[in-house]
């Protein structure tokens, strides 16, 4: 990105941007000189995962415009779980479960941040919300907020509706939040929140608390809320989650995540999670067929340099091209059959690798099977004639090559 460019339409362009609390000031606030900004994480498990990853390659995107970032690491607000648009409570973590979480995910950020002090530094909401007296919080914060206001929240509104139970420990969340805003705002002149969609009403209270207290003007933008092609929520496979950590997830499997992401996915995941300039996403992402296995490799490479380094991503993409060069274990398919219009639903079923034929459509609907590392989702459409020497994988373990006969 170049000097001359306005921040605010290139983070747009990638698909960063849902929501701003006043676009016009903010993009002026942007362009006089270095604003603070801030993104939170709750210390809920020892490493981040790629839902997270959005907020960081938004900071990254900020930071390397010359805008310093603080990450806000929930201390003493992970002690009650964020309720916003759940439908029950976080189990609660002691100090010390909290503690080792917050080493672990710490080293995620550097690997996309420069902390140095200055342009990046890691805060913690323990160090003001710890030693906050109850009463002085509800003198301070409690008496700008009506319970009315709060009820019709959206994330509050619906779990009430739902007459699922919310604590009261849980309902003061948010408030606690606007002050984490207005107290980043008074240490370190902090002057936009970043958040998930869902963290809109958190964010609009910090904005406003800050405006009754006659703080400065504050700021709040918000990213979508991301999930795949298929439904899936993002940070999620059908293995669980996608760690950033290599101790949790190995890079290989990072790697093997994003090149196996729906084709639908790919131009949109390389906007947010690689620096690659919009007129080259948009080529990759205009690929149609087996020539899109190169952009997905391209966003593999991409993503994994990021998060694991250069090394790591080499040793990965070189597992994987290994994988695809041993000799797999042939599966032969009849030419006669192939005349017959024989599907590959058919194909499996009659090598005994699936149950029944609808078995073959349960697992392509879950993404299950990749035809020439391709993802198959119609399993009933009769297979080509030029098949010989194509890869067929169920699943992450079972691989084979066609071969004709």
């Amino acid at each position: 990105m170049t000097a001359h460019q306005d921040l605010l339409a290139v983070l747009e362009e990638r698909g960063f941007i849902h929501q701003c609390t006043d676009h016009a000031g903010l993009r002026q606030a942007l362009a006089e000189g270095p604003l603070t900004c801030y993104l939170g994480f709750d210390a809920t498990a020892d490493s981040l995962h790629v839902g997270h990853l959005q907020g960081l390659m938004l900071l990254r995107w900020l930071q390397r415009a010359g805008h310093p970032v603080l990450l806000l690491i929930g201390g003493a607000t992970t002690r009650i779980g964020d309720p916003s648009f759940r439908d029950s409570s976080r189990p609660l973590l002691d100090a010390t479960q909290i503690a080792r979480n917050i080493d672990g995910i710490r080293s995620c950020f550097a690997r996309y941040l420069q902390l140095d002090g200055h342009l990046g530094q890691l805060v913690d909401n323990a160090e003001w919300l710890d030693g906050l007296g109850y009463l002085a919080f509800l003198e301070q914060v409690g008496r700008h907020f009506s319970i009315n206001r709060l009820l019709g929240f959206e994330a509050i509104r619906q779990r009430l509706e739902r007459q699922h139970s919310l604590s009261f420990l849980e309902f003061g969340y948010t408030l606690l939040q606007a002050y984490d805003f207005v107290e980043l705002a008074r240490r370190h002149a902090c002057r936009l929140q970043l958040g998930g969609a869902d963290q809109w009403a958190n964010i609009i209270n910090g904005v406003e608390l800050a405006r009754r207290q006659g703080g400065p003007q504050l700021f709040g933008l918000t990213m979508p809320l991301l999930a795949t092609a298929d439904g899936r929520k993002m940070g999620k496979s059908a293995q669980g989650a996608v760690w950033l950590n290599a101790e949790r997830l190995s890079p290989f499997e990072f790697w093997q995540f994003w090149r196996n992401c729906d084709d639908r996915d790919v131009g949109r995941f390389l906007a947010l999670f690689s620096e690659l300039p919009m007129d080259e996403v948009r080529r990759l992402a205009a690929l149609q067929g087996a020539e899109l296995n190169q952009a997905k490799i391209i966003l593999a490479d991409q993503a994994t340099r990021l998060a694991h380094g250069e090394q790591a991503q080499q040793q990965a993409r070189q597992a994987a091209q290994g994988r695809q060069a041993d000799q797999l274990p042939a599966l032969q398919v009849s030419q006669a059959r192939l005349q017959e219009s024989l599907s590959l639903a058919q194909l499996l079923l009659e090598n005994g690798l699936v149950s029944s034929l609808s078995a073959a459509r349960r697992l392509a609907q879950g993404g299950g099977i990749r035809l020439r590392d391709t993802r198959v989702t119609d399993v009933d459409t009769p297979l080509p004639a030029n098949l010989d020497g194509y890869s067929l994988s169920l699943g992450k373990k079972r691989h084979w090559q066609l071969q004709l006969r």
